[in-house]
């Protein structure tokens, strides 16, 4: 779950402190401040977990919305609620939720909330090719970690070039792991109720509270 949290944080970018490819550093730029724009975002992905070497090959869906610092991921039939303050971890299998506080400080557990921000630095960067997808036009920006001891050996962003959203993002590890989100549904100012980011107790009754310090 970590894994997976830590990928979609990656989906969008602010302005990069790097000497960095000026090109590159423009369409991040245009990518993160028309996002930021937006109300609210809802994304629909699949994500994608490979390994050759290992024999590993996963794939699995979810849904992401997102209201400033506010968001409710449903993955792996998981459901995560973050109010702002407080990260509701709803587990229907275990009948669990466990209750804790952001952790900022967590590299594995940054959130789909400071997506716009996550790489601000850390990463140097360049463009990279150009695909053509189902008739859209894909700019690639490839991003490598500043840090030599970071688990990641690069990171490919791909951009629609006409919309300026984000089509994928493809992670390689040092380990031969890579993992791909895709975004199948790109949604903006949507009508959302602002309960959607409320933890409700009541509608667990049976479930085991967990909460962590």
């Amino acid at each position: 779950m970590k894994q997976i949290v830590f990928i979609i944080a990656l989906l969008f970018t602010g302005g990069l402190i790097a000497q960095n490819d000026a090109k590159a550093e423009a369409l991040l730029n245009e990518v993160s401040k028309k996002a930021k724009a937006y109300n609210n975002i809802q994304l629909d992905f699949k994500y994608e977990l490979n390994n050759q070497s290992e024999n590993i090959n996963q794939e699995t869906k979810g849904d992401v919305t997102i209201k400033g610092d506010k968001y409710v991921l449903n993955i792996l039939g998981i459901t995560r609620v973050f109010d702002g303050k407080t990260l509701y971890t709803i587990s229907p299998e275990d009948e669990e939720v466990t209750i804790s506080s952001d952790n900022t400080e967590d590299e594995s557990t940054i959130t789909p909330s400071k997506m716009l921000s996550f790489y601000e630095d850390g990463y140097a960067y360049k463009m990279d090719i150009v695909q053509t997808v189902k008739g859209r036009k894909i700019q690639f920006v490839k991003l490598t970690p500043i840090d030599g001891n970071s688990e990641i050996k690069h990171i490919l962003l791909g951009i629609d070039a006409t919309t300026k959203h984000i089509y994928n993002l493809i992670e390689v590890g040092k380990n031969g792991t890579k993992t791909t989100l895709t975004v199948n549904s790109f949604k903006t100012n949507e009508p959302i109720s602002e309960t959607l980011f409320t933890f409700d107790a009541d509608k667990y009754p049976d479930y085991y509270i967990n909460k962590l310090d």
